[in-house]
């Protein structure tokens, strides 16, 4: 899925772009920059598209998306409402990957720096209840100035190399090789599938979405994303399931309606196959014992 060349903003008195946003569309398209991108998510929640992974992001996430992996953000949508109380806060820190100077790179001491640069090309995310604190140092690289804004980026990127906890998000494999004319139909079908996961959505409606016939749109989107339409609608599900698995009192079966399946076993079919454990044992993974 063709995502697009972004142009990233650039301050001419500083060697990177740090600022915060409050609106949901927030990195709302497929896109992608030569520049790294690191995000905090102060406030805020939903799906998250990186490379070929899709899953949830929840207030406390910090992710670093490597160079030219293309991404996209997309909030829930009760952020959109026009009466809604529910904030977006999001910091946003784009950096080019030599900033600091190719020498200071590969000095000895910088191995796990530049093996953090090199795992950001899969995308990673490190969430609040591994660092309660990492967001906190990102969100104060947007006021500090000089040398200690640069300090204080490289203290975060540290921090990240250093943690046992952090998930790789894009497999090794994914490459993206699509067509600048593809743009808007892929926005098209990513917005159409994220709005309406939890009703059955039938080839035809999805096709129609996409302007095309069911016959191509099935081999247009499996040769573009390298995966069939019903995989990729059954991961935003199971993304939705996670989020309510950790954070809401619903049992199993309720989860499993709400989240756009219509049959258990195939729920936790194909839970198990995308996360490694049962619905249990994934909502036991995030629940301290009293």
């Amino acid at each position: 899925m063709k995502p697009q060349l972004l142009k990233v903003f650039k301050d001419e008195s500083n060697s990177f772009n740090a600022r915060r946003g409050t609106k949901p569309d927030v990195n709302n398209r497929w896109h992608f920059h030569p520049e790294l991108e690191l995000v905090y998510f102060k406030e805020g929640e939903g799906t998250q598209f990186i490379g070929d992974d899709i899953s949830a992001f929840s207030k406390g996430d910090v992710v670093l998306v490597g160079s030219n992996l293309p991404h996209y953000w997309q909030f829930h949508d009760k952020y959109f409402l026009a009466d809604t109380e529910d904030k977006v806060d999001v910091v946003v820190i784009h950096f080019n990957e030599l900033f600091w100077g190719e020498a200071f790179l590969n000095l000895p001491e910088n191995k796990a720096l530049r093996s953090l640069l090199e795992k950001s090309k899969r995308g990673i995310q490190l969430g609040a209840q591994y660092d309660p604190l990492l967001g906190t140092k990102v969100e104060q690289i947007i006021s500090l100035e000089g040398t200690r804004k640069v300090l204080a980026l490289i203290e975060v990127m540290l921090t990240l190399a250093e943690s046992k906890d952090i998930k790789l998000l894009a497999t090794v494999g994914f490459q993206h090789n699509f067509l600048e004319s593809e743009k808007d139909r892929i926005n098209a079908i990513y917005n159409y599938s994220i709005s309406n996961f939890r009703k059955k959505i039938s080839l035809e409606e999805i096709a129609e979405v996409a302007a095309m016939s069911p016959n191509s749109f099935c081999k247009f989107f499996k040769s573009r994303s390298r995966k069939t339409y019903s995989e990729f609608i059954n991961e935003i599900r199971i993304g939705h399931a996670c989020k309510l698995l950790i954070e809401s009192d619903y049992n199993i079966k309720e989860i499993c309606f709400q989240s756009g399946f219509n049959n258990f076993s195939s729920f936790h079919k194909f839970f198990k196959l995308l996360k490694g454990k049962s619905p249990l044992a994934y909502q036991k993974s995030f629940r301290k014992p009293s």
